[in-house]
């Protein structure tokens, strides 16, 4: 057994982080769990309950399998990263069709699945079914990155080599399920990408990096990608029953196929207020703007309002309480928030 496991595992004993799906085997909820975990932090999934809502839309991987496109979307509406959605739903169609909804336990074959990686198939078996097998998300990164002190940017090939090999070298033969959950645990609440909390760590005896004074060093990042800024504009076009007009986006690019207000990118030589204008063919309210980040574009969205009882091309009329059925993403939501003046 590696050294570090036996102060990891008792340091996680003696008081781990609870969260629903630990501790089960239910391989599904813990496969919903890692799809919702990806690029989003712990606490939005359960504080804003994402999680359970989910969970009882499609309490089942057969429920999932059967459920439309548009049904997902609006249960994953707000969590962002939307082909996480998307492939979990075309991962249960694929469960349902080809293993009898029995989600597979051989990891060759998990893997297939529609958006299950090497991490997320290893932290779905090591958890449900014990398998030892590794793990490696950007908390083991950065615990493995300081203990052995790792070289090279870890958007490198080599790197993310090295990590994968340390990562299966630590993993004991006993409890690989809780050793990989205690890693995580260190790295979110103990060995913190700044700040770290070494004298309260269980490894710090052994940890290279503290014994050099460069925790900050570790892990050594990769290159940053470009942030690009747009424009736009977007209209909310109401008729006297109340009804507000929504579109679809296009099948490809970003958002493919969520629900946005009547909207369009503001070119360099013309304004939020015309673009506006032409989208709508009635006279407009300015409702102030919106800001959203993506992971590496930023949206100014003008908000418009004005009366009408024509929209768009294959527009949609919605009462606002109709808002959760549709997959709605959170920068539609801001705009509509802000032209019903509840921003």
């Amino acid at each position: 057994m590696h050294p570090i496991a036996p102060p990891l595992l008792a340091w996680y004993d003696a008081g781990h982080r609870l969260f629903p799906w630990r501790g089960i085997d239910d391989l599904y909820r813990i496969w919903v769990s890692e799809i919702m975990l990806q690029q989003t932090r712990i606490q939005t999934v359960l504080d804003r309950g994402y999680y359970d809502r989910f969970l009882e839309r499609f309490p089942t991987v057969e429920a999932l399998a059967a459920a439309d496109e548009d049904a997902v979307l609006a249960a994953w509406s707000g969590l962002g990263f939307y082909r996480r959605a998307r492939n979990l739903h075309a991962g249960a169609k694929a469960v349902v069709a080809e293993y009898d909804g029995r989600i597979p336990e051989d990891p060759a074959v998990l893997g297939t699945l529609p958006g299950i990686g090497r991490y997320t198939c290893g932290a779905i078996l090591s958890s449900g079914r014990n398998r030892k097998l590794p793990i490696l998300d950007g908390n083991v990164i950065r615990v493995l990155s300081r203990l052995h002190e790792v070289d090279g940017p870890i958007d490198k090939t080599a790197t993310l080599k090295e990590l994968w090999r340390l990562a299966e070298a630590v993993l004991p033969d006993g409890r690989p399920g809780d050793f990989n959950q205690a890693l995580m645990d260190l790295g979110a609440t103990v060995c913190t990408p700044t700040s770290p909390d070494c004298d309260g760590c269980p490894l710090s005896a052994g940890c290279g990096a503290r014994a050099a004074g460069a925790q900050a060093d570790y892990p050594q990042p990769g290159k940053r990608t470009k942030v690009t800024f747009e424009v736009r504009a977007a209209v909310m076009l109401t008729r006297d029953d109340g009804r507000f007009a929504v579109v679809r986006r296009p099948a490809d690019g970003l958002l493919p196929n969520l629900f946005e207000l009547p909207a369009a990118t503001v070119g360099d030589d013309t304004t939020p207020a015309d673009v506006a204008a032409a989208l709508a063919g009635v006279e407009l309210r300015n409702c102030g703007q919106v800001d959203h980040r993506f992971s590496h574009r930023h949206w100014t969205t003008h908000v418009f309002r004005g009366a009408s009882e024509v929209g768009p091309d294959d527009v949609r009329w919605v009462t606002r309480a109709e808002l959760s059925e549709l997959g709605l993403p959170s920068v539609s939501r801001k705009a509509i928030e802000a032209a019903m003046g509840l921003g």
